[in-house]
């Protein structure tokens, strides 16, 4: 096996692929103390780059104490105790309650094996992009939460395919990359017909749904669940003076949405559970209490970090289903 790899379709900086092959070679154990590397010459001749680039290289693993130069023989390998360098790049949409669990999940079972850099696009695409182009060559390891961004395969593709990974949405066209997600079509549809028996008490079933972060297969997950099994259904895209109706079911979401449902049906006396229904979107240990008790439907997201985690350290090239349950409680 090559020590040094080039591949001259990579968007990554040539100099940082030597880096990086150097980098593998000794966490493979195919370098030895004090080994020679091959020559700044030899490298610029055999991938026909500029002595400069090689040098750039070494030059970067010299000051980081990886190798060490003899004037006039050349580039040697400094110690075998080097341990190889796992640089983490996780790009979120937010940071909220379930993605704060996802990450310390994340954080705990990597236990400190590599350095991992956080940063957030808050559902900006423009952000999305710039992070992500920003960051191309400067680690071993992508994780990205594309969100329902229909072009993120634009950004994501200059990253060197074999080293990202998505997290929690995905779609058709990032398919080839390794994933840990939720099916939120497949999750909607289930949790409804696993609850189907306590929906037929109610005349109505209503998703609010945005739209602009949810992701589109909980509208479809819905659809298909009220056509299949007949039931009136309604999508409304926010709950701004709403008044509610006795046998309504509300399926939300957004917590925002959540807290304005709850308040109005206090203003009219309904009672829920009984007058109403109320299926929230993810849980946590709040929802246990509110109101008696709030049903959720809910992945569990300290598994997605501890999933995530594995697949990076094992390089695991797979793709899980995220398992999704619904949490019957007293607000249905």
């Amino acid at each position: 096996m090559k020590l040094i790899t080039i591949d001259k379709y990579s968007s990554v900086p040539k100099y940082k692929q030597i880096i990086l092959s150097i980098e593998s070679a000794i966490a493979q154990n195919r370098l030895k103390r004090n080994e020679k590397l091959p020559s700044i010459n030899k490298i610029s001749l055999e991938f026909s780059l500029s002595r400069d680039t090689v040098l750039l290289a070494y030059d970067a693993l010299k000051k980081r104490g990886i190798i060490y130069a003899i004037l006039g023989k050349g580039y040697y390998l400094k110690s075998t105790e080097f341990i190889f360098e796992r640089r983490i790049f996780l790009l979120f949409d937010e940071l909220n309650t379930f993605k704060e669990e996802i990450f310390n999940s994340f954080l705990s079972t990597i236990n400190n094996s590599a350095q991992i850099d956080i940063f957030f696009h808050h559902f900006n695409e423009k952000m999305f992009h710039k992070l992500i182009k920003e960051s191309n060559g400067n680690y071993t390891k992508y994780i990205i939460m594309p969100t329902n961004f229909v072009n993120a395969i634009d950004s994501i593709k200059i990253l060197p395919k074999e080293d990202v990974f998505i997290l929690d949405q995905t779609n058709l066209s990032l398919k080839k990359y390794p994933a840990i997600y939720q099916n939120f079509k497949k999750n909607m549809y289930d949790s409804l017909v696993k609850g189907k028996t306590l929906l037929e008490k109610y005349s109505k079933l209503i998703l609010i749904f945005p739209g602009f972060r949810e992701p589109i297969g909980m509208v479809e997950g819905f659809e298909n669940f009220c056509f299949n099994y007949s039931f009136e259904s309604q999508i409304m895209d926010s709950f701004d003076i709403k008044i509610i109706s006795k046998g309504e079911v509300y399926i939300i979401p957004n917590d925002n949405d959540l807290v304005k449902v709850i308040e109005q049906a206090q203003v009219q006396n309904l009672k829920i559970g009984i007058d109403i229904g109320i299926i929230s979107y993810n849980d946590m240990p709040l929802k246990k209490v509110v109101v008696n008790g709030i049903t959720t439907i809910s992945t569990d997201f300290f598994a997605m970090g501890k999933i995530l985690a594995t697949m990076i350290l094992n390089n695991s090239k797979i793709q899980i289903e995220n398992e999704c349950k619904l949490i019957i409680r007293n607000s249905l």
